[in-house]
């Protein structure tokens, strides 16, 4: 299925609906594809437990007081000034 971009703001549920249909979604701007969009292979996304990066923080020091650490991550630059 071919989409332009003012139809994909205009009707976004196309898209939407052509994944559904597990098609591939060509993107056009003025008559030029820039874009492919693909449906995911098994349907769905994995879950986030599977990714390299979940859980890297669990062992960390600063990890132990959460609301703590994001008061300090907040704070303004001159805050210790």
């Amino acid at each position: 299925m071919d989409i332009s971009f003012l139809d994909l703001r205009r009707t976004p549920g196309k898209l939407l609906k052509a994944l559904e249909r597990r098609e591939r979604v060509t993107l056009s701007r003025r008559g030029k594809a820039i874009a492919r969009v693909l449906p995911l292979e098994n349907g769905r996304s994995g879950p986030a437990a599977d990714h390299p990066a979940f859980g890297m923080w669990a062992d960390h020091a600063a990890m132990e007081d959460v609301a703590g650490q994001v008061r300090r991550l907040r704070r303004g630059r001159f805050h210790a000034l």
